[in-house]
């Protein structure tokens, strides 16, 4: 039984998490190597959560208690010893693998150790290290407290035990869990890529405005967001690295990014994080 958990990795998606498990009374610490970006980051939750006190959505107190939930780190070594450690860290395979070979040398032998990776290979992680039946995708989805979704993928030889687990915790938090067997993207990103992607090819066509392909699919698929602003919110960056991984790992040419998410890119246009993609955001 999974009771205590650890993350490295504490950007968007990391401290999503933290928060998510620190509202559901976990206490969690979240090892980064930049102190001071952890702290931006979790002064930025205490925002998000005060936001739901005004909307009457949590008390003043829960808020807190949540917050005080949440430690912070720069050492691997703090995280080590829980049931659990989820990494949620740049999506690059080497770093990765870094990581969990030294999370394998540090952790107790029971300990789970995932990876929130969406488009990555579970088993190529397990590869790095000894404890390959205990190495497992839980892919979270963004804003981790509020989407309910968890995709448990499986790798090679992820054992059942270690999948049970898992689930089990997933739905202990309030998630829905679905079982993966390892396959490039998973489902919702091997869907949603090809979609995204072809939203982008008609706007660098010139056949609409970034404005109209997301009102046509909200007004037209009902969708809760258009696939441009959602890019935005994925970060541009983000979802060109995830395309070019399953365009490598299916040579499928429906998951090639256009040359226009390069450019923007290259040019810092990354989405919301940093106030510009698709469209402009106020600081």
């Amino acid at each position: 039984m999974i009771k205590t958990v650890g993350i490295v990795g504490g950007g968007t998606m990391g401290m999503g998490i933290a928060q998510t498990l620190a509202q559901k009374g976990l206490p969690i610490t979240v090892c980064d190597l930049n102190l001071n970006t952890l702290q931006e980051n979790l002064d930025r939750t205490s925002k998000n959560l005060e936001k739901l006190v005004t909307r009457q959505k949590m008390t003043s107190e829960q808020a807190k208690g949540t917050i005080d939930l949440i430690s912070l780190t720069t050492s691997v070594n703090a995280i080590a010893n829980n049931d659990l450690v989820i990494e949620a860290i740049f999506e690059n395979i080497s770093l990765k693998k870094e990581l969990f070979a030294k999370l394998d040398k540090l952790c107790p032998l029971n300990t789970i150790l995932a990876t929130n990776t969406s488009v990555l290979s579970p088993t190529e992680i397990a590869s790095a290290t000894k404890r390959t039946d205990k190495i497992i995708g839980m892919h979270w989805f963004n804003p981790a407290p509020i989407m309910k979704l968890i995709e448990v993928t499986a790798g090679i030889e992820t054992s059942e035990e270690t999948i049970i687990s898992v689930i089990d915790f997933s739905r202990t938090i309030g998630k829905t869990p679905v079982r993966v067997n390892e396959a490039p993207g998973g489902i919702v990103s091997r869907i949603l890529r090809a979609m995204l992607n072809s939203a982008v090819d008609i706007l660098a066509e010139g056949t609409a405005s970034a404005e109209d392909i997301d009102t046509a699919m909200k007004l037209g698929a009902n969708f809760p967001m258009g696939p441009l602003e959602l890019i935005d919110l994925i970060g541009v960056d983000i979802h060109t690295i995830n395309s070019d991984n399953i365009t490598r790992e299916l040579g499928d040419p429906r998951y090639r990014p256009n040359a226009i998410l390069r450019k923007m890119t290259r040019g810092g246009h990354l989405g919301r994080k940093v106030g510009k993609g698709f469209y402009t955001y106020p600081k």
